[in-house]
């Protein structure tokens, strides 16, 4: 069992039940994709909103019990996510399958990030959209969430180069309020990003 495995076994949603607010203010971004991949997608909030917002939708973690959470979740607000085991280190992901894909708040070593991001982008069709929300290498000090380890968390310069290639609907960094369950609360330091693939 992985650590992501112990912390999603209790009963109660470490991260809440809502969606992140960025994904749920952004969401009409979205609105021409019909199947969406949720990566690193944890409980399955983010994959539970999409679903009912009538999207087809697909939650992908690395933790069992945060799967089973989603498939909890969404019987309770009777839609249909699909998930899928997988560590976004190590497996392949499907290419050029899904209309969209979301990622938020993933955590991966530095020199792994931008394999995994290209990876996501990578599993989106030609003229798909990714959106991710990121904790940046500055939320340390903030204490409201994320990894207590630099090496987890992301230089807002290098996903900003990792973009280069595809067409930036929005890119941000700076502070965000976030209430998410009893893990993500408080002032935060993120980055956002939506991509369009070419």
């Amino acid at each position: 069992m992985n650590t992501w495995d112990q912390r999603f076994q209790g009963a109660e949603y470490v991260y809440g039940e809502q969606p992140n607010a960025f994904i749920k203010d952004y969401v009409y971004y979205l609105k021409d994709s019909p199947n969406i991949a949720a990566y690193a997608e944890g409980e399955g909030r983010n994959a539970v909103f999409l679903a009912t917002a009538g999207h087809t939708v697909t939650a992908y973690d690395y933790a069992q019990s945060g799967l089973q959470k989603t498939e909890q979740l969404a019987l309770k607000h009777q839609v249909t996510v699909q998930t899928k085991l997988a560590d976004l280190l190590l497996d392949e992901l499907p290419v050029n399958k899904y209309d969209a894909a979301i990622m938020v708040f993933g955590h991966f070593p530095a020199k792994q990030q931008q394999t995994v991001i290209q990876k996501i982008i990578d599993s989106v069709k030609p003229g798909g959209r990714i959106m991710m929300e990121l904790y940046s290498i500055y939320q340390l000090p903030y204490a409201s969430g994320g990894p207590q380890q630099l090496d987890f968390l992301y230089n807002p310069l290098d996903v900003l180069q990792w973009c280069q290639a595809y067409k930036i609907i929005h890119f941000f960094t700076g502070e965000q309020i976030r209430h998410e369950g009893m893990l993500h609360t408080g002032l935060a330091h993120t980055i956002q990003l939506i991509i369009e693939k070419s």
